[in-house]
């Protein structure tokens, strides 16, 4: 017996592979709605109605969990209606646009008794997860610098028009960008000193389509790279330590297993290929050693099951709500210092 019924606002991308398909798989999950102008979506989940407006999913009082993945500027606004209603709420990033809308929400739900959760699923990916037990393990000595990159080669500009436009919440840093300092926040907390410069790089781009940020830990900097305009990506993490070094190349494997249909709890979903596993570089004596490091399964249904745990069974939340408004204040020093 499924516990909570569920609404999904958006049928794209995020929607449509990143996150039905783990409600379905869940046990504690049903879809019960979807909000989407979209054909093909009841030949996928012929158990859900449609609703063609917020309005009807507000208006449903057996929703238990509403999850926006509608574009970036509609969060803040349906967040806000949803918790209102007495909805439980799950926002893809980003989250909103600014740190104070974000405890806005947060606010709101305390005083509702509700629950708000972000969307941060790269928390669960197979290089993040690895890069946290070899951080754990105490094997590269005392850290001192780390890299991440998030490259892709999209030149052309995005079909999706709102992407596009100019706006609070777009552009690269509130995509790409939310993920990288979520995993730095994830993994050090809320960094001493910020810089950053966002640009755009892409022929008739109104948005920023890069940027390169530093993180001040004290005696550990992180660097953090993102770009559309990458055609041969460099190493995905870089890490650098008092006696190791851990380099890795590749991205999770999620999005295009689900893309390509293969399914959460299928033989092989969330493994890496040995190609992509990272190597650890250390020395014994005037020997340097390289050790190939196989990837932890990615694993994005961990953020569903926590959510069903908290909302029935009173877990704490994996996704704590004072990262992500730490995430957002990053994000607006960025872009304060490029205003």
């Amino acid at each position: 017996m499924k516990n909570l019924n569920v609404a999904l606002i958006g049928f794209g991308l995020s929607g449509r592979y990143l996150q039905a398909p783990f409600f379905e798989k869940s046990t504690d999950f049903c879809l019960k709605t979807v909000m989407t102008s979209k054909q093909d979506w009841q030949a996928l989940y012929p158990q859900a109605g449609r609703a063609g407006s917020i309005a009807e999913v507000l208006a449903d009082a057996s929703i238990d969990l509403v999850s926006i993945c509608s574009p970036n500027e509609t969060h803040f606004d349906y967040a806000r209606q949803c918790l209102l209603a007495g909805k439980h709420v799950l926002v893809e990033k980003p989250f909103t646009a600014t740190a104070a809308e974000a405890e806005e929400l947060i606010a709101l739900a305390q005083k509702q008794g509700r629950h708000v959760f972000a969307f941060q699923n790269r928390r669960f990916d197979s290089d993040f997860l690895t890069i946290q037990q070899l951080l754990a393990g105490g094997r590269l000595g005392g850290l001192l610098r780390y890299e991440a990159h998030f490259n892709r080669f999209k030149p052309l500009l995005n079909p999706k028009k709102w992407k596009e436009i100019p706006a609070a919440s777009n552009g690269i840093l509130y995509d790409l960008g939310a993920h990288l300092i979520d995993q730095c926040i994830a993994l050090f907390g809320a960094p001493q000193a910020v810089q950053g410069e966002t640009y755009a790089q892409r022929v008739g781009s109104d948005i920023d389509d890069a940027f390169d940020i530093w993180l001040d830990y004290g005696t550990m900097k992180a660097y953090l790279h993102a770009s559309l305009m990458v055609r041969e990506p460099a190493p995905r993490y870089v890490l650098h330590g008092t006696e190791a070094s851990f380099v890795k190349y590749g991205i999770d494997q999620q999005e295009d297993q689900l893309r390509a249909g293969l399914l959460p709890g299928m033989p092989g979903f969330g493994k890496e290929p040995a190609a992509l596993y990272g190597t650890l570089y250390t020395e014994a004596g005037d020997v340097n050693r390289q050790e190939i490091m196989e990837s932890q399964p990615g694993n994005w249904q961990a953020l569903f099951d926590n959510m069903a745990d908290v909302l029935l069974r009173g877990a704490a939340p994996i996704i704590r709500m004072e990262e992500v408004v730490q995430q957002l204040q990053v994000i607006g020093q960025v872009r304060q210092r490029n205003a």
